[in-house]
């Protein structure tokens, strides 16, 4: 079982097409404050970063927000946060996201959205944490990248037991209490070819 205290969540620096990523975004920070849960965070001002963030700081949460230097000044950073941590690089925000947290959330997003959910996951794959990782599945978003992970279990490029690591839920509620629930699968990645 995974006690939840802070979650480093992964969204857009765009609102993206539909209203229903930033009321998602809203509605995700308003209850991981409302659950006492802290939030980590790229630390934007835009987009439904700023959305979520802003949401859990309302709401009285717990905010912290990692941003390398170089994006300062480029993503707006969030300089009201009470912990805004400036890195050196984007390698050091996402180490210092994944030590910071419990577990990993992805909402909709784009390119960076996805690399670094799919390191944390690849990560979880490989032993080197056993935190949970879900994606908040807004308004269906991730339904075409799930087609595509269940087309990789197909080819056996990806283990089942591998694909169910990651928790999907369209409901935040939902998906916090599978993340309490959570137990990770204790398997070696590697199998030989004569076995797949």
């Amino acid at each position: 079982m995974s006690e939840i205290r802070k979650l480093s969540v992964f969204c857009g620096s765009s609102v993206g097409a539909r209203p229903e990523y930033i009321d998602g975004a809203r509605s995700f920070g308003k209850l991981l404050a409302q659950r006492g849960i802290g939030v980590v965070y790229g630390g934007s001002n835009v987009g439904l970063m700023a959305a979520l963030a802003n949401e859990v700081a309302d709401n009285l949460g717990d905010v912290t927000g990692v941003i390398p230097q170089a994006l300062v000044e480029r993503e707006v950073a969030n300089m009201s946060l009470d912990d805004l941590r400036i890195v050196g690089s984007m390698h050091e925000r996402k180490a210092l996201m994944a030590e910071l947290c419990d577990g990993f959330v992805a909402m909709p997003g784009g390119i960076g959205t996805l690399e670094e959910f799919f390191e944390v996951w690849t990560w979880a794959q490989l032993g080197m944490h056993d935190k949970p990782c879900g994606l908040l599945n807004i308004a269906g978003y991730f339904d075409p990248l799930l087609a595509f992970v269940d087309r990789a279990v197909e080819e056996k490029f990806v283990r089942p037991v591998h694909s169910a690591m990651v928790i999907v839920e369209r409901d935040g509620e939902r998906l916090l209490d599978r993340f309490a629930g959570y137990e990770p699968p204790r398997v070696a990645k590697w199998i030989s070819a004569a076995t797949t």
